[in-house]
C-alpha cells in the first residue's frame, strides 16, 4: 500500500499486541493505511485483514513476548512503534475480588505493558528513535466501582510513560499513553441498554467514540508531528474524564 505523499518516515515497523479486534485491530489498520509494516500479537490465531502479520504471544510470559518480536524483526526489521493494547478485566466488587482476580489483571495489563516495552526498547536505543503508546483508560484516573483491579493496571501505565520519557527521552524515544472512554465494540454493544443510557447521560458528547477515532488519536501520536510530545496522558473521551 503506498504511503499519502508528503508523509515523513513510512514503512516502519508496528507492533500492536492484543491487535486481533476492537481498538488494537483499529489500531493496526491505521497504521497499515499510513503505509506502515504493522504486526499484531494476539493469544491463539484468527483472522486478520490483508497485509497485517499475526504473531502468537502471551503478554505474561517474557519468552513468548521475546519469540514474538523475534518473528517480527525477521519480517519486518526493529520495531519502532510499540502498541501496547493486550488488555483483560475480571470486574467485581473489592469484598468479592480475590487476589487472583486482582493480580492476574495486573499482570497482563500492567506488567505485561513492562515486558513488551522492555523488549522493544533494546532496538529502539539502538536506532535511537522510537514511539511507545500506551492505551490505558479514562476508568484508570477517572476511577469505577468494581473495576478497582483495572483501574489500578491502567493508572499504573501513566507511571511506566512518565518515567520512560525521563530515561530515553533524549534517545529519541517518546512514551505517551491514549486514554479512550467508552468505545463502540462488541463489548459495549452486550451491555443492557439501561446501563448504555446511562453511560452516554454521562459522556458530554452524549455518544460512544468509535474505535477509528481512537485509532487516528494513536497513529498521531506516533507520528513525527507528535515528535515533541512526550510523558503525555491523551483523553480521547468526549469529555467524561476532563483528562483526570
Amino acid at each position: 500500500m503506498s504511503a499519502p505523499a508528503g508523509e515523513e518516515r513510512q514503512g516502519r515497523s508496528v507492533l500492536v499486541t492484543g491487535g486481533n479486534r476492537g481498538i488494537g485491530l483499529a489500531i493496526a489498520k491505521a497504521f497499515l493505511a499510513n503505509g506502515d509494516k504493522v504486526a499484531v500479537t494476539y493469544r491463539s490465531p484468527s483472522e486478520l485483514p490483508d497485509g497485517i502479520l499475526g504473531v502468537v504471544a502471551d503478554v505474561t510470559d517474557a519468552a513468548s513476548i521475546d519469540a514474538a518480536f523475534t518473528e517480527v524483526e525477521a519480517a519486518h526489521g526493529p520495531v519502532e512503534v510499540l502498541v501496547a493494547n493486550a488488555g483483560i478485566t475480571k470486574d467485581t466488587l473489592l469484598l468479592r475480588m480475590s487476589e487472583d482476580d486482582f493480580t492476574s489483571v495486573v499482570d497482563t495489563n500492567l506488567t505485561g505493558a513492562f515486558r513488551v516495552i522492555k523488549r522493544a526498547s533494546k532496538g529502539m536505543i539502538r536506532l535511537r528513535k522510537g514511539r511507545v503508546v500506551l492505551i490505558s483508560s479514562v476508568v484508570g484516573l477517572y476511577g469505577s466501582p468494581g473495576q478497582i483491579n483495572y483501574a489500578a493496571s491502567k493508572a499504573g501505565l501513566v507511571g511506566i510513560a512518565r518515567s520512560l520519557t525521563r530515561e530515553l527521552g533524549s534517545r529519541g524515544i517518546t512514551a505517551n499513553v491514549v486514554a479512550p472512554g467508552f468505545i463502540s465494540t462488541d463489548m459495549t454493544a452486550e451491555l443492557p441498554e439501561e446501563t448504555q443510557k446511562q453511560y452516554l447521560s454521562s459522556i458530554p458528547a452524549n455518544r460512544f467514540a468509535s474505535a477509528e477515532e481512537v485509532a487516528n488519536v494513536v497513529r498521531w501520536v506516533a507520528s513525527d508531528e507528535a515528535a515533541y510530545i512526550s510523558g503525555a496522558v491523551i483523553p480521547v473521551d468526549g469529555g467524561l474524564g476532563m483528562g483526570h
